[in-house]
């Protein structure tokens, strides 16, 4: 624990506050350890089961993890707002960094033209009885989705993919429920988890996607609901393959005891074939964000499912943001159907596909095997993630943990490679290969 921080408290509820405290003040940053529980038991002359119920509730609102023998600490991205996290240092000055998982913005499509051309051709105020879906843009997102194999009857929109899990699992589970999750996965999404008051069961998996053992034992485990990323993966760059979806249809055939959710992120950026699992069980929904192709200040999901499952999460919006802002729409919508546009996200998925498989190839000349079948990330797994940050910042490089990503897999970084330049990919490798195998120091002689 910061040595600059002093949990206060006599009950699990003042105890819980004052955690609570020194993360939103950042005192206790993310990563910082907490005493064991006996240990601040004694420190505030309270019961040590007092402060296992003020832990308990902190780990239940996603605050606090437990890492076995490793104790209790602050989770990486809390779900409180910290007053100094402006102040939080950038990478390193003149470091290249990799560590981010965004899209180039040189490649993003430009919004000006469309904004333009929907400023000037506004039409009248909507009202609040009045908003919702537009129906032009349900057409276009229902034959974008059936020209992919997903089936698109039922349709709302969301503020985006997390936005829409989360609505998914706030209507269908209740704390304490386990979700399996891929293993590595989405940062975001166990964070999210947790802060639901969720469960993880990881799923482990490979370039084909979840492992068809690895989701069985989830469900024989009780998991409520599956989240299935169809491809371009995050962490690991994995795509389900149409083998692998067969064994998983067949596997979670007709189910009504599992919520089925599939994020299909990257969209028009994967360079791979799309092979749905929507439809497998009776309850499902199928996920396509705009903001990897489009900008990511494009703030929209489209959320297909059975009509329970979406009348659910349509629902719960009318009684909260209500919808998804029709300028927005309408915005996206013009994007859709401009062919320059499509042209301008084909060369960015070209790019990205070129970047990754250009640095996989150079680590694998170092000798080196790392994981990126679509998307614009790499894994690569190493012995000791810490030693292998340091060596790479050193040498000017900023990668992303893997431990972000990891509920029981092995070590191993993220490199996103949207940043990258062809002259970057052998220089990066070589970096990577010496922080990957780091040269042992030399020993005592006599």
């Amino acid at each position: 624990m910061s040595a600059h921080y002093q949990v206060t408290g006599a009950t699990a509820v003042a105890i819980s506050a004052s955690i609570e405290s020194g993360i939103r003040t950042e005192a206790l940053p993310p990563g910082a350890a907490l005493p064991p529980v006996r240990v601040l038991a004694a420190e505030l002359g309270v019961s040590p089961a007092t402060v296992a119920r003020a832990y308990q509730e902190l780990r239940h609102r996603g605050l606090l993890a437990t890492a076995g023998r490793h104790g209790t600490k602050v989770r990486p991205r809390p779900p409180v707002a910290a007053r100094r996290s402006a102040l939080r240092p950038g990478a390193l000055p003149g470091a290249r960094d990799l560590s981010q998982g965004e899209p180039d913005p040189r490649l993003l499509p430009p919004l000006g033209p469309h904004l333009a051309a929907l400023a000037a051709d506004t039409g009248p105020p909507v009202g609040y009885s009045h908003a919702g879906v537009l129906p032009e843009l349900a057409a276009v997102a229902r034959a974008r989705l059936a020209a992919d194999g997903v089936p698109a009857g039922e349709l709302t929109l969301t503020g985006g993919a997390l936005d829409g899990i989360e609505r998914l699992l706030g209507a269908h589970l209740r704390p304490g429920d386990a979700v399996a999750v891929e293993d590595p996965g989405w940062a975001n999404l166990l964070d999210l988890i947790a802060a639901l008051g969720l469960r993880p069961i990881g799923v482990p998996l490979d370039d084909e996607g979840p492992l068809v053992a690895g989701v069985a034992a989830a469900l024989a485990a009780g998991a409520r609901a599956l989240v299935v990323t169809s491809r371009a993966q995050n962490p690991t760059g994995a795509a389900v393959s149409a083998a692998r979806a067969k064994e998983l249809r067949a596997l979670l055939a007709g189910r009504r005891d599992l919520l089925l959710i599939e994020d299909d992120h990257a969209a028009e950026l994967a360079r791979v074939p799309l092979h749905p699992l929507a439809g497998a069980t009776v309850s499902w929904a199928f996920l396509r964000s705009v903001s990897k192709p489009f900008g990511p200040d494009l703030r929209l999901a489209v959320l297909v499912g059975d009509e329970t499952t979406v009348a659910r999460v349509a629902g719960r919006a009318r009684v909260g943001a209500g919808w998804v802002s029709t300028v927005l729409q309408r915005l996206v919508l013009g994007l859709w159907r401009d062919p320059a546009v499509t042209e301008l996200v084909r060369r960015a998925a070209a790019s990205y596909e070129q970047r990754r498989e250009g640095l996989l190839a150079a680590l694998a000349e170092h000798g080196l095997t790392a994981y990126g079948r679509s998307g614009i990330n790499i894994w690569l797994p190493v012995a000791d993630e810490t030693s292998a940050i340091t060596t790479l910042r050193d040498a000017g490089w900023s990668v992303s943990p893997g431990a972000l990503y990891r509920i029981a897999a092995p070590p191993a970084l993220r490199i996103t490679v949207s940043p990258l330049t062809t002259a970057d990919l052998v220089p990066l490798a070589v970096a990577l290969t010496r922080a990957a195998n780091p040269t042992p120091p030399e020993g005592f002689t006599t």
